[in-house]
């Protein structure tokens, strides 16, 4: 039996529950909450970094979510969710660690305005939307006449950088530059397994709180 350790807020736990979904695979969900839940010896004992997400297959205890999704290709290969053409594999890889190693972080900027909370850095909002639009120009650039990066089939490609992206018009970055792109968003969001993984908004109001908690105990009086 698959479970699946999870916060329903973080875009890395929503791409292994994405792809769970998209598998057709049996799982149970068990929720991590971020206000300390994750340092606690049980979760510790799968994830001693306190990752989130992390997943457990019959005792192998796996963390990192594109190690979770490399894992259950092998392990589950059907549908398959990577290309097996060397360049339409490697626009998957290009575009799933460009969105871990350059968007995401470019978009934690912006973490403020998507909980509906003051501040943000001018400069650093500014130099934030310089790299996200750099990404955006270079995923527009990979798209062909494909509905889905180097594929006919939705793949781990669109369930790594659809869960960051599709967030993008939240916080004020528009995709109106970027048609190809944008039709992309709009094929995942209609998708069964995004709408199920949706944050709901109790979710969002629970991080909300966590993170105004934080800043708090971080500027005390």
């Amino acid at each position: 039996m698959l479970t699946l350790y999870h916060t329903p807020i973080s875009p890395n736990s929503r791409r292994v529950w994405i792809a769970l979904l998209e598998k057709g695979l049996e799982f149970e969900l068990v929720e991590i909450k971020v206000d300390g839940e994750q340092f606690k010896p049980e979760f510790l004992a799968i994830s001693p970094f306190h990752h989130i997400p992390a997943l457990v297959d019959d005792g192998f205890n796996i963390v990192e979510s594109l190690a979770i999704l490399d894992y259950l290709e092998v392990r589950y290969p059907t549908p398959a969710m990577l290309p097996k053409d060397a360049k339409d594999l490697a626009i998957a890889r290009m575009v799933q660690l460009v969105t871990v190693n350059e968007l995401l972080p470019a978009t934690t900027t912006f973490l403020p305005q998507f909980l509906g909370l003051p501040g943000g850095d001018p400069e650093k909002i500014k130099t934030a939307q310089q790299k996200i639009a750099t990404v955006l120009k270079f995923f527009e650039n990979l798209l062909d006449d494909r509905p889905y990066f180097a594929s006919h089939n939705l793949t781990f490609v669109e369930i790594v950088a659809g869960t960051v992206v599709t967030r993008l018009p939240r916080v004020g970055i528009s995709l109106s530059d970027y048609p190809k792109l944008s039709a992309w968003c709009d094929r995942l969001i209609v998708r069964p397994s995004w709408q199920a993984t949706e944050p709901t908004p109790e979710a969002v109001e629970a991080f909300k709180s966590i993170v105004v908690a934080r800043i708090a105990r971080q500027n005390p009086g």
